[in-house]
């Protein structure tokens, strides 16, 4: 599965991109991101906060618990705003 970082969330990653495959378990967004805080302090201090966290599954916005089943990509990035 491909994932994508954005903003800020990049920069506390230290990653634009990467794939990975993921241990067996991980059904939603929730848990992708409770596998990815046990990797490293990056990751740890990306998803900190989850209600500033949105993502995209296969470039469609969703939402946290939503299913990763069968998904090739999923984006992280902070709130976007119009202006």
């Amino acid at each position: 599965m491909k994932l994508l970082y954005f903003a800020w969330v990049k920069q506390k990653t230290g990653k634009a991109e990467e794939d990975v495959t993921l241990p067996a378990g991980i059904a939603d967004v929730t848990g992708l991101i409770d596998w990815l805080r046990r990797r490293d302090e990056g990751y740890e201090a990306a998803f900190e906060d989850l209600k500033v966290i949105r993502c995209a599954i296969d470039q469609e916005h969703a939402d946290l618990d939503a299913s990763i089943a069968g998904a090739q990509e999923v984006a992280f990035f902070p709130p976007v705003t119009g202006g």
